[in-house]
């Protein structure tokens, strides 16, 4: 019990790290052979982390609408919310495509060859993706994890339950009850998170080879530059401009940054930024537990801006192709819009290149030679993914005034936090 109790004494973010460090240590020294073994504790965390999200969605969702009281109050934090989601995708596919032409990673990388396996993606018409945000049975939707069917559902129910008024109030306290138990059993399953860490890049590590990255190194490098710049000078410059600490806003969001790194997955991340966002930075939870989630399925600054910008310019320089300026806006609007088009499609990495590349007139047949790295690729994407998440939530709060000063500058435990237990940092 004392090593238990000495290790959940440890920051969470420090568990983490050391998890990382030891996989990735561990992945090195065992090799390809220890796949078998690391690949299991990884996969146990993201089937855990997966299990708990819809339900938390749902309840949150519907506990915060209720909370919320009204349409018109929804309708003003959505509108705000998806203004900065579209000014942080657009400023997003800016960085990639000035740190594209910077780095030119598609020139001087030699005769590459295709992926065996890939195959190019057919997009859904946006008719389609739009019809499929409605759910046809909200069960069926709760089942297979459709989260923006859940948050439509669940958004509807909410404002149902304020509609009714009193009549409601018992069900009202049962959601809230709900939420709250979701929100402990998510406290149960990030305990695992070290544990997953070092599953997930141990395995990343043994089973990934040198070979596969050289020839395509520079385009890494591009990528993780242009992701490094979104987060560090883009995101700081606009906490900057709202008058909030960045230096205790990466503080606060590092746990959160720590799982989307490793696990490459929004979702999977999404219990850690509710929670970072709330509990690290005093967001009200109302609308955090309304904003993240719609990031999490429609925010995506990595794979749907930064991602597709740098490929675009990687396809064109190694196609031989000249890229006019009609066509840096149609990467602009494709990017931006396309993020929310293809909000819920799996594959969104992917689906976005396709989108864009076929929409500025390049050879889709392109994205065949990034696939080989794209596990590589994804990590940064979904960190910065994520990142966005959390970024905007906290501005709107900010400028709402939902954002909790006291608890963003460390000076104050948030409402409804147990006695004794101090924010995740």
């Amino acid at each position: 019990m004392k090593l238990v109790s000495w290790w959940l004494g440890i920051r969470f973010w420090k568990r983490v790290l050391a998890g990382f460090v030891l996989g990735a240590l561990a992945g090195w020294a065992c090799g390809p052979g220890a796949l078998a073994w690391f690949q299991p504790l990884g996969e146990v965390y993201v089937a855990l982390i997966k299990m708990i999200a819809v339900p938390l969605v749902f309840f949150a969702v519907v506990n915060s609408v209720a909370s919320l009281r009204g349409v018109q109050r929804m309708a003003a934090l959505g509108g705000r919310t998806f203004l900065w989601f579209a000014v942080t995708a657009a400023l997003a596919v800016g960085v990639g495509l000035l740190v594209g032409h910077l780095t030119n990673p598609g020139l001087g990388v030699g005769q590459l060859a295709m992926a065996a396996d890939y195959k190019v993606r057919e997009l859904p018409s946006a008719v389609k993706v739009l019809l499929d945000v409605v759910p046809t049975n909200p069960f069926r939707a709760l089942s297979e994890g459709k989260i923006l069917q859940v948050i439509f559902f669940a958004g509807l129910l909410g404002l149902a339950l304020v509609k009714i008024g009193d009549k409601s109030a018992r069900l009202r306290e049962l959601f809230g009850e709900a939420n709250e138990a979701m929100i402990q059993v998510t406290r149960f399953v990030l305990e695992m998170t070290p544990i997953g860490t070092f599953g997930l890049i141990a395995a990343l590590v043994a089973g990934y080879g040198f070979e596969k990255l050289l020839p395509l190194g520079k385009f890494v490098l591009a990528l993780y530059a242009a992701c490094a710049v979104q987060i560090v000078l883009v995101y700081g410059g606009l906490l900057l401009a709202h008058g909030l600490s960045p230096r205790r806003f990466f503080r606060g969001v590092l746990p959160a940054m720590q799982v989307a790194f490793t696990s490459s997955s929004s979702f999977a991340s999404m219990p850690v930024a509710l929670r970072s966002v709330t509990q690290n930075l005093g967001v009200s939870p109302a609308y955090a537990s309304f904003a993240v989630p719609l990031g999490a399925s429609i925010k995506m600054d990595g794979c749907g801006a930064i991602y597709p910008a740098i490929s675009a310019i990687f396809v064109a320089q190694y196609f031989g192709l000249t890229l006019e300026p009609a066509q840096y806006f149609v990467i602009l609007l494709a990017s931006v819009l396309g993020s929310f088009g293809t909000a819920g499609v799996p594959g969104t990495a992917t689906v976005m290149v396709t989108l864009v590349l076929s929409s500025a007139g390049l050879p889709v047949e392109g994205i065949g030679y990034l696939v080989a790295i794209d596990r590589v690729l994804d990590m940064m994407r979904t960190m910065t993914n994520v990142t966005g998440q959390m970024l905007v939530p906290v501005l709107v709060a900010r400028e709402q005034g939902l954002l909790d000063m006291d608890v963003y500058l460390g000076e104050a435990a948030p409402a409804g936090l147990p006695a004794g237990q101090e924010p995740a940092r």
